[in-house]
Formats: structure tokens, sequence, C-alpha cells
């Protein structure tokens, strides 16, 4: 949601039926550029609807429209602020009647903005690889000066891509702009001002609803053909400018233009491991925690780190602890710091001073904390089928939720737990009512599975350790 940068205009909601072959357009007055109004259609996690609602309000001052097609969300700001053959022929007829100009205004100003930023991190690039190259600099014989100094600058660059394969893509920006020359650059600006460039586009199609005679590639293809004739564009599948999206969910349609090229689910993580949670996720579960400045928040299962890594970047006012039992998940969250940093002085251009973010292998059920010294505890727990059992999960489950009582602040502290099997962890929630109180549960579709996410406060009530005699004392699981 925080990297939106403008948007597309009014999205239509068109009706079709299937024993009626005229489409219903609303189309309000269009304003001046200054004054555009637009309206942005943000896909998010789905059950998180609203707590996305809930951070265009408060970011954004803007209220939203919860699509009837869970995980869509549309708000509306200033662009300073940034029978089959029947249905088929109106999804033709729907092209010229849309308001265009607006949309494609919009998605102008957004495409000379990512222009600018791209100029900025190559800009940023070349200085810091100049202070890199400036700091390692060797005496060396004068004869070999041209010949050193060409190689060491692809060099660094390279050694570093081997040691720190997450650094891929920016290394490879870097060896590209040793490469290429001022002239070709001019040479290309210049091309592009006096030669009218044809956009190339194509047409995605999502569908939703089982009352449709036709498929998401018959829409996508004689939707896709209409605005072709009506723009004269190219199609290109891979190597297109603009994207047209086509939502349609049971007789509601949307249309829209793609603002980002790509989701936004896996920023920040380059090590991934069997069960890497989507950072989108895990950044609706933090908000979810309500995190304040200064407080501890730990991931006690943390795998490759998407939650704490999420949490380091956003909320950089408090201090994450990223914990895991496995070795190898614990050495991916680890990398996927490092990397996150690596990007961060590349953008910045200059060195810096780290994240507020910690990496440590631990025992889930005897945590090397303080009792009472965490404030906010949010984990994916396993679900029983990629990463441990259920069978497991029964003993698993009772002595995790006892030893995050344990850590967590009384009265203040909050846990936001992530599991989809809802059964076992009922049952160990019911066991623990004296230290966890649920205030909210959320229900999230996790690669297919209905999972929840559930919201508890510390009780006021002091952690009582176990005693000997009750034979619950050493490892619980």
């Amino acid at each position: 949601m925080c990297d939106i940068e403008e948007a597309t205009n009014q999205l239509l909601d068109v009706n079709l039926h299937e024993n009626q072959s005229s489409v219903q357009v609303t189309e309000s007055d269009l304003r001046s550029e200054s004054e555009l109004l637009v309206t942005i259609g943000a896909t998010v996690p789905t059950g998180f609807e609203q707590t996305a609602a809930d951070e265009v309000r408060e970011k954004l001052g803007s209220s939203c429209k919860i699509s009837r097609d869970r995980g869509k969300i549309y708000f509306v700001i200033s662009v300073e602020s940034l029978a089959q053959e029947e249905v088929l022929k109106d999804f033709e007829d729907l092209a010229g009647k849309l308001p265009w100009s607006n949309p494609l205004k919009v998605w102008k100003i957004n495409a000379s903005f990512k222009k600018k930023k791209a100029k900025r991190k190559k800009i940023n690039q070349n200085l810091s690889k100049e202070k890199i190259n400036n700091g390692q600099e060797v005496k060396i014989n004068q004869r070999n000066v041209k010949k050193e100094f060409t190689s060491h600058a692809l060099d660094s660059h390279i050694l570093d891509y081997y040691e720190n394969p997450a650094i891929k893509e920016e290394v490879s920006t870097l060896v590209g702009d040793d490469l290429a020359s001022s002239k070709d650059e001019t040479d290309e600006s210049s091309k592009e001002e006096t030669e009218p460039q044809v956009l190339k586009f194509r047409v995605t199609c999502n569908r939703a609803g089982e009352k449709h005679c036709f498929t998401s590639n018959e829409a996508a293809r004689d939707f896709g053909g209409a605005v072709q004739d009506y723009f004269k564009w190219k199609a290109d599948m891979t190597n297109f400018d603009v994207e047209v999206l086509l939502n349609i969910h049971d007789n509601e349609v949307i249309v829209g233009i793609a603002l980002t090229e790509e989701s936004l689910h896996r920023r920040n993580i380059t090590h991934f491991g069997p069960t890497t949670l989507r950072s989108t996720l895990a950044y609706g579960m933090l908000r979810l925690c309500d995190p304040l400045p200064y407080d501890i928040i730990v991931d006690p299962m943390c795998g490759t780190g998407a939650i704490p890594i999420e949490g380091a970047t956003e909320w950089t006012d408090c201090f994450h602890i990223a914990g895991d039992n496995n070795p190898l998940a614990v050495n991916r969250a680890a990398n996927n710091i490092a990397s996150l940093l690596t990007k961060s002085q590349i953008k910045e251009g200059k060195p810096s001073w780290g994240l507020p973010i910690d990496a440590v292998q631990w025992d889930i059920c005897n945590l090397p904390l303080r009792t009472g010294s965490v404030d906010i505890i949010v984990t994916d727990l396993p679900f029983g089928k990629r990463m441990g059992s259920k069978k497991r999960n029964w003993n698993l489950y009772p002595a995790c939720l006892r030893e995050m009582s344990r850590v967590c602040t009384p009265t203040t502290g909050r846990a936001v737990l992530l599991t989809q099997d809802t059964k076992c962890f009922t049952k160990a929630l019911s066991g623990m009512r004296h230290v966890w109180r649920k205030v909210d549960t959320v229900w999230v579709n996790v690669g297919g599975l209905r999972a929840a996410v559930y919201v508890l406060i510390r009780t006021p009530q002091a952690f009582v350790y176990p005693s000997e005699q009750d034979g619950e004392k050493g490892t619980l699981w």
C-alpha cells in the first residue's frame, strides 16, 4: 500500500446480463489536469481488506470501497496526492465507450515518475561505485594503471555477486552502466523526442463467478481487439508498455490500467524457503499489532524472516528480532537482511547505519529472553503440512503459547499468530485463557488454504513457572 505513487482514472462498474445486450457505463465530468481525481484499485491479501482500507484512510484521508471480489479495494485521490456471443460483443463495444483520456494522463505521469526514479537510481549507483573504487585503490605500476582500473570496477561487483547472489539485479545494472556510453543514451533520448512512439499493450482478465458463458481468455481477446482498433496500439503479451486490467466478478466489470509492473508480495525477500510468507501478508499482520515507537517485536518462528524484515523497513523506530530453531532458516533470514541492507546502500548511494533487526537461532519453547521483555509477538505457526505435522502441533502449540506468555509484557503485550490448524490452536488457547485473551480473528487465504490470523492480548496475570512435580519443566516438544 505504501508504494502506490499515482493512479488510474475512474473505474467503471458495468452490469452484464445474459438477456440484455446493452452496457451501462457511468462517467463523471472530465476535470482539468490539476484537479484530476483518480480511483486507485489495489490488490491486498485476502482477509486484510479492512486493514488496508484503514491504512488508506489514515495516510491519504480517503474512504475506501471494499469490492465484493475479495482481495481488492478502491479509493479516490487527486493526482497531486497520488448468451456468449452477445456478452462478448458487449466487451467489444465497451472499449469505445470508456473515458480513456484521464487514465492515460495518469499513466503517463506515473511512467515519467518511474523514468526519473530510474535515472536517480543510476546516478546513485555510479556515485556509490566511484566511492567503492576510491576506497580500494592501491599503489600499482604506472604502465598497468589503465588495465587494472578497468578490471577493478567490474571485478569488485562480480566478487560481490558470487559472495551474495541477492544483489544480482543491482550488480547487473552497474556492469551495464559501465559498458553503456553517454552518446548512446543521448541518441536514444533524442530519438524518443522526435519519433512518435506506438504503445504496446496487453489485456489481463481476472474472472470470478460461476454463471459466465465465456472464459477469461475469450473476454481478454475480444476486449483487447477492441482496444487495439480504438487506439491503433500494438498487442504484445510480454514487452508491453500498458497493461489494461479487466476484472470480472459475477455481473460486475471493472476496467483499469496497471501502475505497478509486478506484485509487491515478494518485496525485500531474495532467499526463499519452503514456506516463505508473502510480504504483503506479513505487513498486514504487523498492522494488526498497532506497533508503537520503541516496541520490541519478536518473530520466534521467523523462517526466511519475512515478518521482521517487513517490520524493520516500515517501523524503523521499533526493534525486531527474527529467530528460528532451524539453522537453514536463520541463515536465509540473515541473507535476506544483508541483501536488503545492500539494496538500501545502492539506492542511497552511501553506507547505511544498518537496520533495527537481528537474527538468532533458538528454541521456541525455551527463548533466551527475559520474562516480560517483549512488547509484540508476530509469527507464522507451522500448519502441519509442509513443515511439521498436525499431530506434533498438539504438543507444540500449547508450549509455544506458554513460552510466549512468559516473555510478553503483561497487560500491554500483544500477539498476532497465523495458522491453518485452527482446531489445534483453539484447543491450545482454551487452556491459556488466564494469560491470553483473543480480541479478533481475521480469515485469510494462504496459498489456497483458508487460514486464521488470531489477535491476542496478554492479560495482567503474571507468568507462573511450572513446577518440576507437575512434569512440565524442560523440553515440551
